[in-house]
């Protein structure tokens, strides 16, 4: 939930959601990288053996706002890890990995956003890989309500500052 803080600047947190290897870190690290360095903090991460969480907050001329953003651990041990990082969130990026074979563990993933009421941006990354779903079969398993959706390669950078652009719009006008 946005909150206006001691210097009168409305704040907003954004998490790039998905499954472990997704893309979400590779998203924000991009973000990061293409944004003028006067208009964001350092890229923070805490790690563990096999997870970690990026985060930074930037300035959105767009919104007149900071914008704080979070990923989250794909991993089911991290349960907790993203019960805190998702508390106050006003937007989320949902980072699918569009390989056919991890359709389970997205779908797994986007159930335990069930509950939440807050603009949802889809990224289908990976497009470029052979074993990518079409993108009406990732449609109709992920996003039924047609939100915002984004196809994207965030290796090479492609649809990465797209799905930006849509989840700030979103964010501008909540839904």
């Amino acid at each position: 939930m946005s909150f206006v803080d001691a210097g009168g600047i409305r704040n907003f947190k954004v998490v790039y959601w998905g499954t472990g290897l997704a893309g979400k870190a590779t998203n924000l690290g991009f973000v990061h990288r293409s944004l003028p360095i006067d208009q964001r903090s350092e890229l923070k991460s805490l790690a563990t053996p096999t997870e970690r969480t990026l985060f930074f907050d930037a300035a959105s001329r767009r919104l007149d706002a900071r914008v704080h953003f979070f990923t989250i651990p794909g991993t089911v041990l991290y349960g907790k890890s993203r019960e805190l990082i998702l508390k106050g969130v006003d937007a989320i990026v949902f980072v699918a990995d569009s390989q056919r074979e991890r359709r389970d563990q997205n779908v797994s993933m986007l159930a335990m956003l069930a509950t939440l009421d807050v603009p949802i941006v889809f990224q289908y990354n990976k497009r470029d890989l052979p074993n990518a779903a079409p993108v009406a079969e990732l449609d109709e398993q992920l996003n039924p309500r047609e939100r915002p959706r984004v196809d994207a390669v965030a290796v090479a950078g492609t649809g990465v500052l797209e799905t930006l652009a849509a989840v700030v719009e979103s964010l501008r006008t909540p839904s």
